[in-house]
């Protein structure tokens, strides 16, 4: 099972798959208005 951000159904890698694909963090919080940006800092550590 892949880790998931908690509360929702997104993985991490998915999120890191994105923002390799250069994708900004705001594009991403644009798209999923339910995250916050500690979500996305959080898939990096």
């Amino acid at each position: 099972m892949k880790p998931i951000i908690e509360g929702t159904r997104i993985s991490v890698e998915f999120i890191l798959d994105l923002l390799a694909s250069e994708v900004s963090e705001e594009e991403i919080l644009d798209d999923y208005p339910h995250l916050a940006k500690e979500d996305i800092r959080a898939c990096l550590r």
